[in-house]
């Protein structure tokens, strides 16, 4: 699945409503509604498994934050990979393109 093979599909015109719902997948927990909802657009998909991946990343990383020292380091670096990753994500809806994030698109496509 790469941005070519991957878009939105010509009948959809100027129809927002995959847009809003892949939007919504680099929003934290909401990932979960364009995965419940719209589980035959493969475009919106596509973005909800990577938002998905985000959203595990950061709960994951709440975790640690509990172990000393380290905890407090990692959780730090994380939660500044995952705004950045989230932001690439939304350009990527708002380009109107299918890109897969570094690392999270491997384990997004394992889903």
């Amino acid at each position: 699945m790469t941005a070519q093979t991957i878009g939105l599909s010509q009948e959809t015109g100027t129809s927002y409503k995959p847009l809003v719902m892949a939007a919504l997948s680099y929003l934290g927990i909401l990932c979960f509604v364009p995965l419940m909802r719209d589980k035959d657009d493969e475009y919106v998909q596509f973005h909800a498994k990577q938002g998905l991946v985000l959203w595990m990343w950061a709960v994951l990383s709440m975790f640690i934050l509990e172990i000393p020292v380290i905890g407090k380091w990692f959780f730090g670096f994380s939660s500044m990979m995952i705004v950045v990753l989230s932001v690439a994500g939304l350009a990527s809806v708002a380009f109107r393109r299918a890109w897969k994030l570094p690392l999270i698109g491997y384990f997004s496509d394992r889903i």
